[in-house]
């Protein structure tokens, strides 16, 4: 219970990436603000509700807390952090997951012949929301001189995924850790870009034939928010901070393992060590 009387915001977590953050971090005695729209089971195509998550989060010995939040919506945003504020007067992690997947190809189909609301979707919703909620976070956070902002970015940031507003909105969320470190780091908030492998999220199960992706090597939602539960507590936190880190990596690092007590690989290392057998006489 590593992170017992620590406060937390998960930010998207009715399911997916952030869903597992949230039961991570509640298993490590957290409490936890859970957000996002899904209030019941069929409001989304996707399974999962914030309050599923907020009641896991709880039996697992944290404490889960459901808000209704649209991080398209800046009023919803700052009543969520007011509320922070009022009831625990302080914030120690901000888990910046929300993301918005527009409906339409998402892949194999080249940029202009996707619609241009793509554009606007996926950097609306996963990367102004996260400067936004972060805007909001750290005056809590600036009391205790310490903290931690988590940035739930991906490999699409550093080469080619999917599509291009997609890969150029994760690149995004990459600079906007790295340069929100610089202004943090006097007050001893970190500030770091998460990059998950393959995530066996809902999304990816149900699509799995159809994306192009090896699920040989996959994470389970979990393994993200043990990275963030890691880091949060680890010595060299700030040593990290405005860095781009890879989830499997720091999985190695520091030494814990995802729920089925594997370790996966990091996907740049074995790209890595891959063109480095490949280049040698």
């Amino acid at each position: 219970m590593r992170l017992k009387d620590k406060v937390v915001v998960v930010t998207g977590a009715s399911r997916g990436v952030g869903k597992g953050v949230a039961l991570a971090l509640g298993s490590e005695g957290a409490t936890v603000y859970v957000t996002g729209r899904t209030l019941s089971e069929g409001d989304a195509p996707l399974p999962g509700t914030i309050g599923e998550t907020a009641q896991e989060v709880t039996e697992r010995g944290g404490q889960g807390i459901p808000v209704r939040c649209d991080h398209s919506n800046d009023d919803d945003v700052a009543a969520l952090f007011a509320r922070v504020r009022e009831e625990q007067g302080r914030l120690d992690i901000l888990v910046n997951n929300v993301f918005a997947v527009p409906d339409g190809p998402l892949f194999d189909t080249p940029f202009w012949e996707q619609p241009h609301s793509f554009w606007d979707t996926m950097h609306n919703v996963g990367l102004r929301s996260h400067y936004i909620a972060s805007a909001l976070a750290v005056p809590l956070m600036l009391p205790q001189g310490s903290g931690l902002i988590a940035n739930i970015s991906s490999f699409g940031g550093g080469s080619y995924q999917l599509n291009v507003a997609y890969g150029v909105g994760k690149a995004g969320v990459d600079r906007l850790a790295k340069d929100m470190a610089h202004d943090l780091k006097p007050h001893g908030i970190a500030s770091v870009s998460l990059w998950p492998g393959i995530v066996r999220t809902e999304r990816i199960v149900s699509q799995q034939d159809e994306l192009p992706f090896d699920m040989r090597n996959t994470e389970s939602p979990e393994l993200t928010g043990r990275a963030i539960a890691a880091l949060a507590t680890a010595s060299d936190r700030m040593e990290r901070s405005g860095k781009v880190l890879v989830v499997a990596e720091l999985a190695e690092d520091y030494g814990f393992t995802d729920i089925d007590g594997k370790q996966p690989r990091s996907l740049r290392r074995r790209k890595s060590k891959e063109t480095s057998t490949k280049e040698s006489p």
